[in-house]
């Protein structure tokens, strides 16, 4: 069976979603599949076309994700008629690989990773006419008539539900991990208590309420130190968190890290005494999956699917806002935890659920492609 990803990053590129897809494309290489990945050519450095883990990697000079949406509609339907399946997600590279099947009458699937309705219109960072444009683009691709969709959790499942798609249409299949690379880690805790934030500094990952509440932390505890290991995209996000710790004067407990290799940044976030995870909204949430199988403490806002992965020592804000996350982090300064059982997502888990979809979609009656 021949699978194309239609996806806007992919390896090297760092987030929760890539390490998905590059886990799942190797996976169903050594499950006998043929896999294809095209994707944004996000750094000049990378070479235009790469075989990684026995995949080959189609990159794309279109600028960024946003002209991927339609400079790569050509390349789609070039490779959509060698594909038996195209594989994509929410949300830049859903609408050419939506036409790129229809084109070539190749069944499709999307994988929602998160879905936020009204939520547009209450996240920080983005003006009115950002908000309204991203609501309407997501209400679209909702629209789109793609034979199966994916939530990565029940919260997202429910979320696509209620945005019109088909209950027929919609599968549930949690993200995997791979728990060996969480095995004999190199372990060395911090000599201060290290509050870690890890992740795509997106504009609904609540930076705007941790910086505050740490600032507060930093007023009663002389102790505490706040590690951020995120990218310096999104631009807006990243740029107001840099001034905002500058103005605030904890530049001193405040380590910024950026693009650490794989291995690096697990035993960085393993240092750490807590995990923060302060989110207006969690389609899944691999910072949280990764943290519970490294056994490191979380403070979470329990937002969207949140409360289908964070187990073990926890502590959920009662609100989001800067006051609620400020006492919830005193009180994992004393360990004053809750505990919750922990749930395990494997990758092979994942991987079978796809190879079962993939399967049922060409069992179903299809026209011939050209």
């Amino acid at each position: 069976m021949k699978i194309l990803f239609v996806v806007e990053h992919y390896y090297p590129y760092i987030g929760g979603a890539e390490e998905l897809w590059k886990s799942l494309a190797e996976s169903l290489l050594n499950n006998g599949f043929e896999v294809k990945v095209i994707t944004t050519l996000f750094k000049s450095k990378l070479p235009a076309k790469e075989v990684i883990g026995g995949v080959e990697v189609i990159r794309l000079k279109v600028g960024n994700r946003f002209g991927f949406t339609l400079l790569s509609i050509p390349s789609c339907v070039k490779w959509a008629k060698w594909a038996d399946i195209i594989h994509t997600s929410s949300y830049n590279a859903a609408l050419p690989a939506r036409f790129a099947a229809w084109i070539s009458r190749t069944k499709s699937i999307i994988t929602f990773h998160e879905v936020w309705g009204r939520l547009w219109f209450n996240l920080p960072f983005l003006s009115f006419p950002e908000r309204v444009a991203f609501s309407l683009f997501e209400k679209f691709i909702l629209r789109m008539k793609f034979d199966c969709f994916v939530g990565v959790s029940q919260f997202t499942v429910d979320c696509l539900k209620e945005g019109g798609v088909p209950a027929k249409k919609v599968s549930l299949v949690y993200n995997g991990l791979d728990y060996g690379e969480f095995e004999n880690l190199p372990v060395q805790k911090e000599k201060k208590f290290t509050f870690c934030f890890f992740g795509r500094p997106g504009v609904s990952k609540g930076l705007e309420v941790l910086i505050p509440a740490f600032t507060e932390l930093c007023k009663e505890n002389r102790e505490v130190h706040l590690k951020l290991i995120i990218s310096k995209k999104p631009d807006k996000v990243f740029n107001w968190t840099r001034r905002t710790v500058e103005k605030s004067d904890i530049s001193n407990r405040v380590t910024f890290l950026h693009e650490l290799p794989r291995k690096e940044l697990l035993k960085e976030v393993a240092s750490s005494a807590v995990v923060v995870i302060p989110s207006h909204s969690e389609g899944f949430c691999f910072v949280a999956a990764e943290s519970v199988a490294m056994g490191i403490p979380i403070v979470s806002s329990g937002k969207g699917a949140l409360k289908e992965v964070v187990g073990g020592s926890m502590i959920e804000l009662e609100t989001l806002d800067e006051e609620s996350l400020f006492y919830a982090m005193k009180k994992a300064c004393k360990g004053e935890w809750n505990y919750l059982p922990k749930r395990i997502f494997p990758l092979k888990v994942a991987t079978h659920r796809y190879q079962e979809i993939y399967k049922n979609l060409l069992e179903k009656e299809e026209p011939t492609k050209s």
